[in-house]
């Protein structure tokens, strides 16, 4: 996989965004300011490795609130497919919706990849810590999402 030439950096202002949460409301990080957030990106509802993620996200999200963190999944998925996804998998954390992949690029979570030999631009699974005070902590291209979570955690401290 090849990452993007726009990849963010510790220390940086994390990139401002509004985008619909699987219910239709619009979602931004600035709301959040204040509090500590994970967002990920990850490049479709109900594959394999992104049910994976989500799932691990949700059965640790009692442990990573408990730290003041605030989960957030991003996708490129039409805020439908992100509701079906949200019910089917009893995820209760916001999933949001960048079916134009702007944020995505901001983010530097789209770039080139190859998946089963075949290359094409689409999203990096990628993970952002912000900090409360909307500045970059960690970043993470290119997420294996098998044990994520739990490497998270144990970066995290939580």
């Amino acid at each position: 996989m090849i990452a993007s030439s726009d990849e963010l950096e510790p220390g940086r202002e994390a990139p401002d965004f509004a985008l619909p949460d699987a219910t239709g409301a619009v979602r931004t990080l600035g709301e959040l300011r204040g509090r500590p957030v994970i967002v990920y990106f990850y490049p479709a509802a109900f594959t394999p490795g992104c049910t994976t993620e989500a799932c691990d996200f949700r059965d640790n999200l009692a442990s990573l609130q408990g730290a003041g963190y605030v989960v957030l999944g991003v996708s490129p998925d039409p805020v439908a497919r992100l509701a079906e996804f949200a019910d089917v998998e009893r995820l209760s954390f916001p999933l949001l919706s960048d079916e134009g992949a702007e944020t995505a690029r901001a983010w530097g979570a789209w770039g080139q990849k190859t998946v089963a030999g075949r290359t094409f631009d689409g999203v990096i699974r990628s993970t952002v810590v912000v900090d409360a005070d909307g500045r970059v902590a960690s970043v993470e291209y290119n997420v294996d999402p098998v044990g994520h979570v739990a490497r998270l955690r144990e970066r995290l401290a939580v």
